[in-house]
C-alpha cells in the first residue's frame, strides 16, 4: 500500500518532477504543487488535474488562460506555477478528431465557513446513507454510503484527506448532494475508480475505490441517487474514500455530514 500511494505518475508530469498530492497528502513539503507542468492525457478534466495537485479548478484555469467551461485537450501542458511566465504562453493544441469543445474534458470530447461540530465519540461509528441530511450554506449533505467509518480525516501533511467508510462489496454509493459529474476515471494515484461531483463553484466531492461507476461525465445527479457501487479498486480492502473540498482545499467531511 505504501508503495502505491507514493507513486508519481511520471508520464503525466514534466521533467521538473512536480510532486502529486495524492489520497493521503504524501507531499510533506506543500499540499499545493506550485512548480512544473502537467501534460494532459486522454480522459482527464481540469477538475481532476486541479484535484491531483491541490488547486482550486477556477484558479488553475485562470493561471492558464482557460475560461469556463474549462475545455482542455490531450497533449496540452498545464502550468502549475502560481504565476505563469506570460499570458498566452500555455500551449493549446487543436482538438483531436471527435473532441467536444463544451465538455471541459480531455477525453475526445462556497459560503461562510461553518462552525466546527463535535465529532462522534466512537472512533469507528456506523453510518447509514438513508439517515437524514444536513444543510451547510447552500449545500445539503447526506452520507454517501452505509457502513463503518474506519479512518477519519487528518489535517496532517501525511494524513487522509477524507474519510474511509467500510462496507459490503457492491453496496450502493450515493451522491452526497445535488451536483454534476465532472470526472469519471481511474487516473489519480491511489483513488482507483473515482467520481468527482461539482455542487457549485466552491464545493466538490469525491468518491473513490468504486467497483462500478453508474454515471458518466456531465451527468446531473440528485442527492441520494445511486452513482456507484463500493469496491476495492486502488486499495487493499472494500471501502469508500469520501472527500469534500471547498475552494480546492480538503475539509473534514464529519463537519458537514449529518450526525449519527
Amino acid at each position: 500500500m505504501a508503495a502505491m500511494v507514493f507513486l508519481v505518475l511520471m508520464s503525466g508530469c514534466s521533467a521538473s518532477l512536480a510532486p502529486v498530492v495524492d489520497i493521503y497528502g504524501q507531499d510533506s513539503r506543500q499540499r499545493k504543487v506550485t512548480s512544473g507542468t502537467h501534460q494532459v492525457r486522454e480522459g482527464e478534466t481540469l477538475y481532476s488535474i486541479a484535484w491531483r495537485y491541490g488547486w482550486d479548478y477556477r484558479e488553475l484555469g485562470a493561471a492558464n488562460n482557460i475560461p469556463a467551461p474549462y475545455t482542455i485537450f490531450p497533449g496540452q501542458r498545464i502550468s502549475l506555477a502560481l504565476k505563469p511566465a506570460a499570458s498566452g504562453s500555455v500551449s493549446k493544441p487543436k482538438p483531436v478528431a471527435g473532441s467536444s469543445s463544451g465538455s471541459g474534458s480531455a477525453s475526445s470530447k462556497p459560503v461562510s465557513k461553518p462552525a466546527p461540530v463535535a465529532k462522534p465519540t466512537s472512533s469507528k461509528p456506523a453510518v447509514s446513507s438513508g439517515s437524514g441530511a444536513r444543510t451547510v450554506g447552500p449545500v445539503t449533505w447526506r452520507w454517501p454510503a452505509s457502513g463503518t467509518v474506519v479512518e477519519p480525516f487528518s489535517a496532517s501533511s501525511s494524513g487522509r484527506k477524507g474519510i474511509a467508510i467500510s462496507g459490503r462489496a457492491k453496496s450502493p454509493v450515493i451522491a452526497a448532494a445535488d451536483g454534476r459529474v465532472v470526472y469519471r476515471g481511474s487516473g489519480l494515484t491511489g483513488y482507483g475508480n473515482l467520481l468527482i461531483l461539482k455542487h457549485n463553484d466552491r464545493w466538490l466531492s469525491a468518491y473513490a475505490h468504486n467497483d462500478s461507476m453508474l454515471v458518466k461525465e456531465g451527468d446531473v445527479v440528485k442527492s441520494g441517487q445511486k452513482i456507484a457501487t463500493m469496491g476495492a479498486t486502488g486499495t487493499y480492502r472494500t471501502q469508500l474514500h469520501f472527500e469534500i473540498r471547498r475552494d480546492g482545499k480538503p475539509v473534514d467531511p464529519m463537519q458537514y455530514l449529518p450526525r449519527q
